[in-house]
């Protein structure tokens, strides 16, 4: 059957301008890192991306190395975008990335505007599109002078192969060197997706104040500390987990008494508001307005549902804040 979205979707979703730009993003979009790839089941990702757009989630994050195996991810959301979405694509903010190892030799990894170029018409061509709405460089490169890595991102936009440009887990310093690089060049730095959530506030040292300070917008990924900000394990590691599976992102010796004793206190606080814990992970990191969008991934749609019902409830007061504060840093 033919896929009609859900024609209130522009309702239950807020949209956030991203940075000192004109494009707005949804207060949460859907990343394609997990249950997106060639050993994944290509029906429940679809009703993932289906189920995302009907809720009003427009942006759709992926990497030249999402999978397993990598590419694989790219590959399976064209075939999204062939199926159901070909009428739709201007609805839509697709963003991918490259920086990490993707092919053998060494022209496959890192920085030089000859991976980056190269990986980029890669992503294309799997996904058969002509653009990206954003194209992110996945990490710094240390081997490669910013200069050239910067200067691909800006012929990239040239080339029209991507219409805005963004960094990933660069840090405040490298972010504003590279933000400067941009604006002399004149594609200036749309947005940078770094690690953050409640236990992950690094960005808040530096980051969060260089990015306001060029007007780049952020976006946070892993909002719920690979699971662990959720109530999944409160209980135990259920035999379905990702922890209890053979998932490289979270082991159970993650899970440790001091860490599951902040995730009940957490808890609680979450109850006390009326929310899952997960949902009030999302709207921590969306507190204040200083990231435009939290960036989730999912394997149930229930996971999307618990996200977008997050932002029915993002106000904390400032007792609330002062109590989390107060579990984190214990």
């Amino acid at each position: 059957m033919a896929y009609t979205p859900n024609g209130e979707r522009y309702g239950t979703m807020k949209y956030n301008t991203c940075g000192r730009s004109g494009l707005k993003l949804p207060a949460v979009s859907l990343g394609l890192w997990h249950n997106f790839g060639g050993r994944d089941v290509y029906e429940n990702g679809r009703t993932l991306v289906r189920h995302a757009f009907d809720l009003g989630i427009t942006h759709f994050d992926l990497a030249n190395n999402y999978g397993p195996p990598p590419g694989s991810a790219e590959e399976s959301f064209g075939r999204m975008l062939r199926d159901d979405f070909s009428a739709y694509r201007d609805e839509m903010v697709i963003s991918t990335k490259a920086g990490y190892y993707m092919w053998p030799g060494p022209y496959g990894d890192r920085g030089s505007k000859k991976y980056l170029v190269s990986s980029l018409d890669q992503s294309l061509k799997r996904m058969g599109l002509d653009y990206v709405d954003i194209f992110y460089h996945h990490r710094p490169d240390a081997d490669t002078p910013l200069e050239e890595t910067m200067g691909a991102l800006d012929l990239i936009v040239r080339q029209g192969k991507a219409l805005y440009v963004g960094l990933s887990n660069y840090n405040a310093e490298q972010a504003r060197a590279a933000s400067a690089i941009l604006k002399s060049l004149g594609t200036p730095c749309l947005i940078h997706q770094p690690r953050y959530s409640m236990f992950a506030r690094q960005p808040e040292e530096r980051l969060l104040g260089v990015l306001e300070e060029e007007g780049i917008g952020s976006i946070a990924y892993s909002p719920l500390a690979k699971g662990m900000l959720t109530d999944r394990y409160l209980h135990g590691i259920p035999a379905d987990s990702r922890a209890a599976g053979q998932s490289v992102f979270l082991k159970p010796e993650e899970l440790t008494d001091e860490v599951m004793g902040k995730v009940r206190k957490l808890n609680e606080i979450a109850l006390q508001r009326g929310q899952k814990l997960s949902q009030m992970a999302v709207a921590w990191v969306l507190r204040g307005g200083r990231v435009t969008s939290a960036l989730i991934g999912a394997s149930k749609t229930s996971q999307i549902d618990d996200a977008v019902q997050a932002l029915a409830q993002s106000d904390f007061s400032r007792e609330e804040l002062g109590r989390i504060d107060a579990i984190l840093q214990s």
